[in-house]
């Protein structure tokens, strides 16, 4: 089987640790995602591989890898997005060094926190850009969490005086005439994902206490009718179960000194068959409209288990074979 042998310098055990990973975890992920097998002692390194462009490329991403070790702490997550711009799907092309976006930094309250990948930093920077930003791909791309950290970011800064996040309450097989309680108890667990990420950025308290001052408003997509929303950062989830009347009804509530920022995954409307999503609409009209962006998300943005990104190319194999859109 062909081998290469190399080491990797300077020669640094922080960094070399930094590089494999606790249990070398990050070398069995390199190794099951390139179809190669890694063996080293220290920094000196075997890759055995089926052939030798094979060994050649895996030697590449680890000397890349090692490179970026020196600078920056390695999670699996961050392993995984550079495996899947090298190793797994095409990259998308590079844009221009005129149109490189510009790295956004958020402040939240674990610290700094920027874009994953190209994609990600392109959609912070179109959302710092742009009045309406729409984020659409499968889940686990960080399209609601990086949102509402700029969501977030744009309160502290004074930029907005409030936000409000929104979701459709649209039943998944389940009737909401059924659930426990009343409205606001039976549409709760359709806003909980909102709830954990605020919880996240500014601690549980603090939440609260801006929610009882309604400085943070939490809604269903029905309470936003006849509403005009000025100097507020808005935030519709789950967007792809909206109703084209719904989506213009949301998009027309946007005031001065306002941003939206609208999410949502094609592949997982909820709505009846016959009914067509307000989010794939807005997509083919809104296109190309100034002040409108849209950052599009796929399977290699993925950046929860590596096994969640399979799964996606899986699921779009299939619907891709069956002719489906």
């Amino acid at each position: 089987m062909p081998h290469r042998d190399f080491t990797l310098e300077p020669d640094d055990i922080e960094r070399l640790a930094n590089l494999s990973g606790p249990f070398d975890a990050h070398l069995r992920l390199i190794e099951l995602r390139l179809g190669v097998a890694i063996a080293n002692r220290g920094g000196v390194f075997r890759i055995e591989a089926e052939d030798a462009d094979a060994a050649a490329r895996a030697e590449s991403f680890l000397r890349q890898l090692y490179e970026d070790a020196a600078d920056e702490p390695l999670d699996e997550h961050a392993v995984h997005l550079r495996l899947g711009a090298f190793a797994g799907d095409e990259p998308a092309p590079a844009a221009p060094a005129s149109q490189t976006p510009e790295d956004i930094a958020v402040r939240v309250k674990r610290g700094t926190l920027r874009g994953r990948g190209a994609n990600q930093r392109r959609y912070l920077h179109e959302i710092a850009s742009h009045d309406i930003n729409f984020g659409v791909g499968p889940a686990g791309t960080g399209k609601t969490f990086l949102a509402v950290a700029m969501a977030v970011d744009a309160l502290n800064q004074s930029r907005v005086q409030r936000l409000i996040l929104v979701r459709p309450a649209v039943e998944a097989g389940e009737k909401l005439g059924f659930l426990p309680g009343d409205l606001t108890q039976k549409v709760d667990p359709y806003l909980r994902p909102l709830y954990d990420a605020l919880y996240e950025m500014l601690g549980v308290e603090k939440v609260a206490r801006l929610l009882e001052r309604n400085v943070i408003e939490i809604a269903p997509l029905a309470y936003m009718r006849g509403r005009t929303l000025n100097d507020a950062f808005v935030i519709l989830d789950e967007a792809q179960n909206t109703s084209i009347e719904q989506m213009k009804m949301f998009l027309t509530r946007l005031g001065f000194g306002s941003t939206a920022v609208i999410t949502g995954d094609l592949t997982q409307i909820d709505l009846p068959k016959h009914q067509k999503s307000g989010l794939k609409d807005a997509a083919e009209v809104l296109h190309g409209v100034e002040g409108v962006s849209f950052t599009f998300f796929e399977a290699r943005d993925v950046v929860r288990h590596p096994l969640v990104a399979r799964i996606v190319n899986a699921y779009e194999a299939r619907d891709a074979g069956n002719g489906q859109a």
